[in-house]
């Protein structure tokens, strides 16, 4: 059982107690009785469930952080007698992020156990399934598989953040407050207006469906009418596109539309609703080109759609893992 610290100014023992819990998790594999004892802790109070949330935001900040202060500078503030006790864990935290045992928690194989990105959210959905929230009168959302919402706070506006994963926003008239929406370092601003949004893998996709969307990054602003995508990464802001809205959409309805597709980007996106995982071996396959529609309750079928119409060879392995050559 922990011990909790003494209390001095400044300090929070609750947090101390959270980032404890990461530095737990993060040292090797979590048993079931490991992660039923971290709900237990975090469902004592609505303080502890914050300060979780709050030590999850440091560690997936803290590899950025470490980057840009360097060994020295971390080895400078580990010296500070000031708090040295969660000094000396924040550091060991942003130090070790990038180590191979880090990343195991951040990006657990196979979805085999929550990653802390999703112990962050207030709102998440696990593989293949979809949710509706209504986070205030005039905003909803429509979560897809396998997506984060966190609420923020601020003066004036509607803030959440889209910390992983793909959301349909429906906003309507907004006459107090606009709607923002935080993803991947860029801001996404509506005061009616429908859109998709979409953060995967450092790259953020926003769709406008309806209406007139604000979208700024790296100091660049796009408006976007009905129809237009943007596309940014930490590099910049693309130049926007014109896009079908049905075909953005249509996993709303439970499907998957490709068109002119590599078939490596297809599995990409059906692994991402289907359960265990696809895996293609050959390069030649990777760049086979799809057109295709594909009913989300019905995935099942596509491997052996794989195996028909491009004569891949495949090997299918216990908890869904199926390897295509």
């Amino acid at each position: 059982m922990m011990t909790e610290p003494p209390h001095t100014p400044g300090h929070d023992p609750l947090l101390d107690e959270a980032l404890d819990w990461i530095v737990r998790l993060k040292t090797g594999e979590p048993t079931q009785a490991d992660l039923d004892a971290l709900r237990r802790w975090r469902q004592q109070s609505a303080a502890h469930e914050e300060a979780f949330k709050t030590a999850a935001r440091v560690y997936r900040r803290a590899g950025a952080a470490a980057r840009e202060l360097g060994d020295q500078e971390l080895d400078n503030a580990a010296a500070i007698p000031r708090r040295p006790r969660l000094l000396a864990r924040r550091a060991l935290l942003a130090g070790t992020i990038a180590a191979a045992a880090g990343y195991v928690i951040v990006r657990p194989p196979l979805q085999a156990w929550p990653s802390l990105e999703e112990l962050s959210a207030d709102y998440r959905t696990r593989k293949g399934e979809q949710r509706k929230i209504a986070v205030a009168p005039d905003v909803s959302l429509e979560l897809n598989t396998l997506t984060g919402i966190a609420l923020r706070t601020a003066p004036n506006e509607i803030r959440l953040e889209l910390v992983y994963g793909e959301a349909l926003v429906t906003a309507q008239t907004l006459t107090s407050m606009p709607l923002v929406m935080l993803a991947g370092g860029g801001r996404v601003t509506a005061s009616k207006a429908n859109f998709n949004a979409r953060c995967l893998d450092g790259i953020v996709a926003v769709a406008c469906l309806e209406g007139t969307v604000t979208v700024e990054q790296g100091g660049r602003v796009v408006q976007l009418p009905r129809n237009q995508q943007v596309t940014y990464t930490s590099a910049g802001l693309e130049p926007s596109v014109t896009v079908d809205a049905a075909q953005i959409s249509a996993w709303q309805t439970g499907l998957l539309v490709f068109r002119d597709r590599p078939l490596a980007d297809v599995v990409d996106e059906i692994n991402r609703y289907r359960s265990g995982k696809i895996i293609i071996l050959s390069a030649d396959l990777k760049r086979r080109i799809v057109n295709g529609t594909f009913q989300l309750d019905k995935l099942d079928n596509f491997v052996a759609q794989v195996e028909q119409l491009f004569g891949a060879k495949i090997t299918q392995l216990p908890g869904g893992l199926v390897f295509m050559a």
